[in-house]
């Protein structure tokens, strides 16, 4: 049976002088006069038709209103322990992988104290939330046994909540999640979407903290083996649809979820390119939207094969594409330039919303 998709478009710089004519995103700072509507059927999409925002909602059935009262609702913050964390604009979220084999800061921060300093200076540099893993997920990385990963991210999540950061806990493992939660953890952040181990949905639900569900295609082992679809951005949009479904039949609150499209896990150069192009859509699940291509091997492609540490410019532009389309958390390494850019495009964006008198 058909169905119809609803994807943001035709961005303006602020609403004035727009009546009627334009519609906020999610309750950021992003207005859109035009949506896509792409016609699906099954995982494809077969037409697809660019509408007025003043002349959807004529076009409606019970579903696209649903998706449309998603797309326009704002998102309420996240209150992680103490620290209270707004969506209403792009937060960053920092990456601290205390793993020796990370694709792209390997062994630099397998000390604890070392990468708790580190993740103090991502806050300080104006990191709303930390991230700290203890298992790469990078393509062909193999599994870590969960007492190992426990013991490389307990010491550091516990200082850096004990220092007032807001910690979340890359992990796909039950016991990972528990532990790092006792430890101060109030996120967890699973590249599996709760479907690597059964028992760590009931983690989540139990302990009320937010999860973030990340859409992946395969194991690490082999995710990069030739991944194929159809159609990639209808495909990621209605697995992570259903994951949602799942996670709040679980028990799992709808306000306490947040949804991630997976740049670079199974899925190839054009997929990803795809992905972000289109990241709007992703707003009408009604969830808050996190995009991590921080140093991601997309950018080397395009940018003659720079190796990681060399990635910046890119990781920059892909941070700016995700903002403008309304994404509230973007993760990455390189905290500070990715601060100072998101305030840079937030002063543009604040002085378009100022009336000219």
């Amino acid at each position: 049976m058909a169905r119809t998709l609803i994807r943001p478009t035709a961005f303006v710089d602020s609403p004035f002088g727009h009546d009627g004519k334009v519609a906020r995103l999610a309750g950021g700072l992003n207005w859109f006069a035009a949506v896509e509507l792409i016609v699906i059927e099954g995982h494809a999409r077969v037409s697809t038709e660019l509408v007025r925002v003043e002349d959807v909602e004529g076009r409606f059935d019970e579903d696209m209103a649903t998706q449309w009262k998603a797309l326009t609702s704002p998102r309420p913050p996240l209150q992680l322990g103490a620290r209270t964390v707004r969506l209403d604009q792009p937060q960053v979220m920092g990456i601290v992988n205390v793993t020796p084999d990370s694709f792209s800061d390997a062994g630099k921060l397998e000390d604890p104290a070392v990468a708790a300093e580190a993740g103090a200076d991502m806050a300080a540099d104006g990191a709303a939330i930390v991230d700290v893993g203890g298992e790469s997920t990078r393509p062909g990385a193999k599994p870590v046994w969960e007492g190992d990963e426990i013991e490389r991210v307990i010491p550091v999540i516990r200082r850096l909540a004990a220092g007032g950061a807001a910690v979340s806990a890359d992990t796909r493992k039950a016991d990972v999640m528990t532990a790092a939660i006792e430890a101060g953890a109030r996120m967890i952040n699973d590249v599996s979407a709760l479907t690597y181990d059964d028992r760590s949905t009931g983690v989540i639900a139990a302990s009320g903290v937010p999860v973030v569900l990340m859409h992946h295609k395969g194991p690490p082992e082999t995710m990069q083996d030739d991944p194929r679809y159809d159609d990639a951005l209808v495909e990621v949009y209605l697995w992570l649809e259903e994951r949602v479904r799942a996670a709040e039949e679980a028990g799992i609150k709808r306000e306490h979820i947040l949804v991630d499209p997976g740049f670079g896990f199974g899925k190839k150069l054009a997929h990803n390119l795809e992905l972000m192009n289109g990241l709007a859509l992703f707003h009408s699940l009604g969830c808050p939207l996190v995009v991590g291509p921080s140093r991601k091997r997309t950018i080397g492609a395009l940018s003659g094969e720079a190796p990681a540490e060399k990635r910046l410019g890119g990781s920059i532009a892909f941070a700016m594409k995700a903002a403008e389309q309304g994404a509230q958390i973007v993760r990455f390494h390189d905290v500070f330039e990715t601060v100072q850019a998101l305030r840079v495009w937030r002063g543009m964006r604040d002085q378009a919303l100022t009336p000219r008198l």
